[in-house]
């Protein structure tokens, strides 16, 4: 008999346990935060737009009055706002059971820099969490439970990293730029295991990909005109699948006690599009391992932060 499906129904108790989301006012990052929330999870919201994410908050609260949220602010785009976040929590010293890495743009129609010099997406989707995982790791439980999250995307599997141009100076397309940062997502998820299974341990990098889900990101970093809007509706609402949906591989890496370190989990439907979680298809240049050290070390050096295991 086949083994049952994963939903959230199957996901344990989470009371004592904290859990940081970035990108957790909308789409798949809000419905994680949900979902962890009613299952007894203390939740941080790292978002850049505060009044975002205070409504985000009372939302959470009209499904789960003693939800414990709490709103730090987090520009992923910013690596001055994820040093400050960094230094916050180590004010703080709290210790960490989850860190979901989920905050991104897509298709960002035009190259735009972060005020850092990088590529926007590069920027926002990759070296920002690169570098808020160096500052939060030491804060991380070190046990079994304990997981790091990195959210990638089907676009991984036409993508490359472009060592030679990594800021896309000189052939940037919108594509292109997405599909190279959701690339380095999954390279990075892949790698922080190996290193952490290297020095023996126990925290589990699960990177996942949420299918093609109904979220926030189809408006393409907030610069779409009309035309692209409309047809990224067209495009999700007809093969997508609810953000809550989406959320379940997120969740299943987060929680589950099945879930493998180094594993990279999606949807089981047709083309990995929809459906519950299940393990995903990893395209070659990402089990690249000599890429991914390489990959490691020019994250290091474009945002100047190590991320130490």
């Amino acid at each position: 008999m086949p083994e049952p499906r994963w939903t959230t129904r199957a996901m344990p108790s989470q009371a004592g346990r904290l859990a940081i989301i970035t990108g957790a006012t909308s789409g798949i990052g809000y419905e994680a935060a949900l979902a962890l929330a009613g299952a007894g999870a203390e939740v941080v919201l790292a978002a850049r737009n505060a009044a975002k994410a205070e409504g985000a908050m009372a939302s959470i609260r009209t499904r789960h009055p003693n939800a414990r949220l709490a709103a730090y602010p987090l520009d992923t785009a910013r690596l001055a706002s994820v040093q400050a976040f960094g230094d916050r929590w180590r004010a703080e010293g709290r210790s960490i059971d989850i860190l979901l890495l989920n905050a991104g743009i897509a298709s960002v129609p035009r190259r735009e820099e972060t005020e850092d010099g990088f590529e926007r997406q590069l920027g926002t989707n990759h070296l920002g969490h690169f570098a808020l995982t160096g500052l939060l790791l030491p804060f991380l439980h070190r046990r079994p439970s304990s997981r790091i999250v990195p959210v990638a995307s089907l676009a991984h599997r036409s993508g490359r990293i472009h060592f030679d141009d990594p800021q896309l100076h000189h052939a940037y397309g919108p594509q292109r730029a997405y599909r190279q940062s959701k690339l380095a997502m999954l390279m990075f998820g892949l790698e922080l295991d190996r290193r952490l299974r290297a020095v023996g341990a126990p925290i589990r990098s699960i990177p996942v990909h949420p299918g093609v889900a109904r979220t926030d990101v189809i408006r393409r970093g907030d610069r779409a005109g009309p035309i692209q809007r409309f047809a990224g509706h067209a495009i999700f609402s007809v093969l997508g699948q609810s953000a809550a949906d989406g959320a379940l591989p997120l969740l299943f890496a987060a929680t589950a006690p099945e879930a493998e370190g180094g594993a990279y989990y999606g949807p089981d439907g047709a083309w990995e599009l929809r459906g519950h979680p299940a393990r995903a298809d990893i395209a070659p240049q990402a089990q690249d391992r000599a890429a991914a050290e390489r990959l490691w070390s020019l994250s290091e050096t474009l945002t100047g932060m190590a991320c130490t295991v």
